[in-house]
């Protein structure tokens, strides 16, 4: 009796064992199927022709794309993978090609920092629920979508102008560096401040943000600061905080200081308004923008020029852009990937008032403050040496 009943036992086994196969194997097969019927036929042949490219390519499209958070397979996903060595082994490559490709320019929840009226509300940043939440990324430009490519530099088209490539070389670079104060430093919104991870306290008065300037974009402005003038550079660092009591207007208020400081220092040529970005993903995960430098993790650093998009008047913005690449230039040529893409937007960040206006981020609200000093050291550093050499042509 035991041996008819553990022959049964074996027989049930292997009945469910086949069962559960040919389940996987014909759910395989429709998933297959349906690909097939719902993918461009030529990208199905351009993968079938690569090594394991068809496996990694349907999986990639299951654990998500390049600008989400890698996840893994679970329920009948698990299931099927389990049954297919092929699948099974295009699973882990395809978790270390998302590891390793780093996020991207298009990412929602971007923090604007419009001029011309488009600054009326304030960010609603929300605190960090736990350090979890925060996702690091190193932003690259790719050769797609709203993305240039040209003179050696990425540029990212957020504007509404119908632009290609020829735009970064269309303008003049005009920015002569004389004797007197040539670099001015402002704050729109000053009080833009980091997370607070890295034991860096401060009040706030707003989810990352807080008028003690010692650790907001101030902080990181005088940084800057002190790294121009080691290289021989007048700077004047306007410390105002043009954001506080009041966020809306701050575009107007810090554009009639620039005004002053244009008048009374007419050798002024190159203006940096200095921010610090924030990036939120729809799960409300916070987004850190990291390059690592000679083994030291440090925050990104993105040029933002204005243009004519919105409509409002701004006949120079490409001279504008043209200083920006300029720069970008010796950043790409310095360093692997400590700037972001140039962002080209439609409002004019006050730009309109000399060619060598620029928005300069540094870093994002998920970043340290000690990851943004380094970062805005290391960017300045860069800078220094390619207005010097301007200056030598001059």
């Amino acid at each position: 009796m035991r041996g008819t009943r553990g022959g049964t036992m074996r027989g049930e086994r292997l009945y469910l064992t086949a069962l559960r196969r040919g389940v996987a194997l014909g759910l395989v097969l429709t998933a297959l199927w349906g690909g097939s019927r719902l993918v461009d036929p030529a990208w199905l042949r351009d993968r079938l022709e690569e090594p394991a490219g068809l496996q990694t390519a349907l999986l990639a499209r299951q654990l998500g794309g390049a600008e989400e958070k890698p996840r893994a397979l679970e329920g009948w996903g698990r299931l099927i993978l389990a049954q297919s060595a092929p699948l099974a082994a295009g699973e882990e490559e395809v978790l270390r090609l998302r590891a390793e490709g780093g996020g991207s320019q298009e990412l929602p929840g971007e923090e604007a920092h419009d001029g011309d009226g488009d600054d009326q509300e304030e960010p609603d940043l929300q605190p960090q629920a736990e350090e979890d939440g925060v996702v690091e990324m190193t932003a690259r430009g790719k050769q797609e979508g709203k993305y240039l490519w040209g003179e050696g530099v990425y540029l990212y088209n957020r504007t509404d102008l119908d632009l290609d490539a020829s735009v970064l070389s269309q303008g003049a670079v005009d920015v002569p560096l004389g004797e007197g104060p040539q670099i001015l430093i402002v704050h729109t919104h000053g009080s833009e401040a980091y997370s607070q991870t890295d034991g860096d306290f401060y009040e706030e008065s707003d989810p990352y943000r807080t008028t003690d300037c010692t650790h907001n974009v101030v902080k990181v402005g005088e940084e800057i600061a002190t790294v121009f003038r080691a290289h021989g550079f007048q700077v004047v660092h306007d410390t105002t905080l043009f954001d506080y009591p009041a966020y809306n207007g701050a575009y107007d208020r810090s554009k009639a200081a620039v005004e002053q400081w244009l008048e009374q220092y007419p050798t002024i040529r190159i203006v940096l308004d200095v921010h610090r970005d924030a990036l939120v993903g729809s799960n409300g995960e916070v987004y850190k923008l990291v390059s690592e430098e000679a083994g030291n993790k440090v925050a990104q650093v993105m040029l933002v020029v204005g243009s004519s998009g919105s409509g409002a008047e701004h006949p120079r913005w490409k001279d504008n852009l043209a200083f920006a690449v300029k720069l970008q230039q010796g950043l790409v040529r310095g360093y692997s990937s400590l700037a972001r893409p140039i962002v080209l937007r439609n409002s004019r960040y006050n730009q309109q008032l000399s060619p060598g206006s620029l928005l300069v981020e540094v870093g994002g609200h998920g970043n340290t403050l000690s990851e943004a000093i380094a970062g805005a050291r290391l960017w300045a550093d860069n800078v220094a040496r390619t207005l010097l050499a301007m200056k030598e042509e001059q």
